[in-house]
């Protein structure tokens, strides 16, 4: 069983900044990639940012330059960091935590930018 809690949404003026945080628990020995999605109120879930367990890091177009995937193995957590936010990026955010065997996601937090 994996456990999977995101934390750190909130609302923010638009150029403001929000750091995301993915923690994971339990059976978390064969993750294979973790990643941020995001869904707009009337749009589809997008992938927004990925990082693998070697370290490479994937982005969106929409984010690239302004959003920064990290991880901290030793607390078993994955941060989004998000700077330059804009009213678009107004979204639930919630992680998923890929492993061999499934992936597991969190409940979501939700992001609201104000213009």
């Amino acid at each position: 069983q994996v456990q999977v809690v995101e934390s750190g949404g909130g609302l923010v003026q638009a150029g403001g900044s929000l750091r995301l945080s993915c923690a994971a628990s339990g059976s978390i020995r064969s993750i294979t990639h973790v990643s941020w999605y995001r869904q707009a109120p009337g749009k589809q879930r997008e992938l927004a940012a990925q990082i693998t367990s070697g370290g490479t890091t994937n982005y969106a177009d929409s984010v690239k330059g302004r959003f920064t995937i990290s991880r901290d193995n030793a607390k078993n957590t994955v941060y989004l960091q998000m700077n330059s936010l804009k009213p678009e990026d107004t979204a639930v955010y919630s992680c998923a935590v890929s492993l061999y065997f499934g992936t597991y996601w969190g409940q979501g937090t939700q992001v609201t930018v104000s213009s």
